[in-house]
């Protein structure tokens, strides 16, 4: 298992994984303070989900709290049930690698996504989290509390992760026009996952 087999895993498994996948929402509070974070100069806050994956209970969260959704996701499966499970949300079938929509947002997510990519990935999107970022806009994502890879398991087939070091986060959050707000390494409240909340401070 390596990372190029992540999105290929996720088509054949993808549908399983949703139907299975946790709904408790214990990432409430984070998502809270997401948007807490966002700026709402146009009214509502425009949220790029990147790896969106089928859009519950996350993505029907936030449309819930009245955010204006687009998700992203590089397999067919999930960008099919992503505008099904999210009200008003729109799906764009794209790799997060190189993603360039064109467009700017209030709030970039990645949650439980951008970790399946490579280290040398995961360093080259955060020119592509600024190319996204409305000003003050910001970002959360998930990564690994230590630098290293690691096989987990996603609908009982074996899935990619990988993390850097927490300071090489924060160097390249810095060297992108990210502030961070917020960073918790394997929060007890949060099912142990590591969280980093950002915001952008480049105009």
């Amino acid at each position: 298992m390596k990372a190029q087999d992540v999105i290929p895993t996720y088509e054949r498994v993808g549908a399983e994984w949703a139907q299975q996948r946790n709904r408790n929402l214990m990432e409430k509070a984070w998502l809270d303070r997401m948007l807490a974070a966002a700026p709402r100069d146009t009214g509502v806050v425009r949220v790029l989900d990147i790896g969106c994956g089928s859009g519950k209970p996350i993505g029907s969260y936030l449309a819930e709290r009245g955010a204006q959704l687009t998700g992203v996701d590089a397999t067919d499966c999930m960008t099919a049930l992503y505008p099904e499970n999210v009200r008003g949300a729109k799906a764009i079938k794209a790799d997060m690698r190189g993603l360039k929509l064109d467009r700017q947002f209030d709030a970039l997510l990645a949650w439980n996504s951008f970790f399946h990519l490579s280290a040398d990935d995961q360093r080259a999107m955060f020119a592509t989290f600024a190319a996204h970022a409305a000003p003050g806009a910001a970002l959360m994502f998930t990564s690994g509390h230590i630098a290293g890879e690691a096989i987990g398991e996603v609908a009982g087939a074996p899935i990619y992760h990988a993390s850097l070091a927490p300071d090489d986060y924060r160097t390249l959050l810095s060297e992108n026009g990210f502030k961070v707000l917020r960073f918790v390494p394997e929060d007890p409240t949060c099912g142990g996952h590591t969280i980093w909340l950002a915001q952008f401070r480049r105009a």
